[in-house]
């Protein structure tokens, strides 16, 4: 796998480079969830979504997210709503992710208040009610909510700043579902620029922004169908949205095709 720089945050305290860590985070983490740790819990299935192949078991994934969520923990309401919404290892449920949304952000979680108001907007288990879902965006940049990303942050002011830009493009969303944002709300979820990093959801944004067209969004989903970040490995599929990608110009694309050329012709000749 390629995402040797990929750092998980799965509880504000909590980074993990799973390069050097993973196999013992696993190893640590099951028996803290089989004593009852809550926050051990959550991130076990984290850990069970983020894997590699060997790794990775969605059932197991969303079994230790239901542990957690029946001990009450914020994060994990929000990451199982995330599997209902979007039909994740459990059959999709729009009702039972918002009810999930809706107890995440009454334990204050800053993640599920943006959840919560984007299935107020788009009607996802819920009438629409757009007003609600703007008063939930505008109520991420309340103080509890730069106190929870200070231990991700170096200063204040960038904390302020992210989160108003995540507050703008969830409100430019609901105006206008183009490309262009739905991209760049994938790349806050990747990053976790203002919010909680959730590759699970930033795979959902970049998605929806490559069947809009969105040529860097056709990149990541082809890098992740690539490498098996929270979908399993088809190469098939990366490469057609890699390439479309390479065609439209990115030049990510352009680089790991031409990689891929490559390594193919030098085992080419190796067998010959």
């Amino acid at each position: 796998m390629l995402n040797v720089n990929l750092v998980i945050v799965m509880k504000k305290e909590l980074v993990l480079k799973l390069t050097n860590l993973r196999p013992k985070a696993f190893e640590l983490y099951k028996i803290a969830a089989d004593k009852g740790s809550i926050n051990a819990q959550n991130n076990l299935g984290i850990l069970y979504f983020w894997g590699n192949k060997a790794e990775k078991d969605l059932e197991k994934a969303v079994y230790w997210l239901q542990k957690a969520t029946e001990n009450g923990d914020e994060v994990a309401y929000d990451n199982l709503g995330i599997c209902y919404e979007l039909g994740i290892s459990v059959n999709k449920n729009e009702t039972d992710a918002f009810e999930l949304y809706k107890k995440s952000v009454e334990k204050g979680y800053l993640n599920a208040k943006l959840s919560l108001g984007y299935c107020y907007i788009k009607g996802i288990g819920t009438e629409i009610d757009k007003e609600k879902g703007f008063e939930l965006y505008d109520k991420i940049t309340e103080k509890e909510n730069i106190e929870f990303l200070k231990s991700i942050y170096d200063n204040e002011e960038n904390i302020i700043s992210d989160l108003n830009l995540v507050n703008y493009l969830y409100k430019k969303s609901a105006e206008n579902d183009n490309d262009f944002v739905l991209y760049e709300l994938g790349n806050i979820y990747e990053i976790g620029k203002g919010v909680n990093k959730n590759l699970i959801r930033a795979f959902d944004y970049y998605k929806q922004a490559a069947d809009k067209g969105c040529v860097n969004g056709k990149y990541k989903l082809g890098y992740y169908f690539l490498h098996g970040i929270i979908v399993d490995i088809d190469k098939e599929k990366a490469f057609m949205l890699l390439k479309e990608s390479a065609e439209g110009g990115n030049d990510d694309a352009k680089k790991i095709l031409a990689q891929y050329e490559q390594d193919e012709g030098i085992e080419k000749e190796i067998d010959s």
